[in-house]
């Protein structure tokens, strides 16, 4: 579904990421985990055309994301809060993203209520501007919405920064409910999250890839070891 080919950012000396090969594939759900400056944040942004690449080329269904706007219709993000439109309410912002995916609103109406419980009433009831909110409920509100219409590349980048102990629990349970239909890929620092989430494992140190692992039983144990030695 995604492959990623001799693909390079460089900043001035700085080599950001330095990816050979790489192919993400639907229905797989990638952990991806490095340290701070591993490149997890910058994958991201060329795999969404945010950022132009120095070398190499991320295929989307075997169109490259920098020449094509297909990949555009089955995608969604969140990365930060700046992905959010910040005077909008939830239920505007909601509605706004529903339209572009094409759901409809009785149909969005039982997707929030599948989540009711993950968002809190503060979100969904109270008229409130999104910059108005705490970060903890910007980041549910963007994960919350990536979701609408369930599309076929789902892409959060510490989805659970700022979210209190519970609602890390909720959004795990959200997440591993996720369909075999989507490939879903997070980037975190919590490695029992991810360990417990996703299918796969993908580390990254210095912009370059050291393991691409299926998860078993001791991989978590694994990944403790490696990133004690690197402390």
């Amino acid at each position: 579904m995604i492959v990623v080919e001799n693909l390079q950012k460089i900043y001035g000396a700085n080599v950001a990421l330095d990816l050979e090969k790489l192919e993400l594939n639907q229905g797989e759900t990638i952990g991806l985990i490095g340290n701070n400056g591993a490149g997890k944040t910058t994958f991201f942004r060329l795999m969404l055309d945010l950022i132009k690449a120095n070398n190499g080329k991320v295929l989307s269904k075997d169109k490259n994301v920098k020449k094509s706007e297909h990949w555009k219709n089955y995608t969604s993000a969140h990365l930060d809060e700046n992905f959010l439109i910040d005077f909008l309410t939830p239920r505007e912002y909601f509605s706004f993203i529903a339209g572009l995916r094409k759901v409809e609103k009785n149909d969005l109406n039982i997707f929030l209520e599948k989540y009711e419980e993950f968002l809190g009433s503060e979100i969904l009831v109270q008229k409130k501007y999104i910059r108005e909110f705490s970060k903890g409920n910007k980041q549910k509100i963007g994960i919350i919405a990536a979701l609408i219409g369930l599309p076929e590349i789902i892409i959060l980048d510490e989805p659970f920064a700022n979210l209190d102990p519970t609602s890390q629990f909720r959004l795990k349970n959200i997440l591993k409910e996720i369909g075999d239909e989507t490939l879903l890929i997070i980037s975190s620092h919590d490695l029992n999250h991810i360990t417990e989430i996703c299918t796969r494992i993908v580390v990254l140190e210095k912009g370059k890839l050291v393991y691409d692992i299926e998860r078993s039983e001791d991989t978590l144990e694994k990944l403790k070891e490696h990133f004690a030695v690197e402390a």
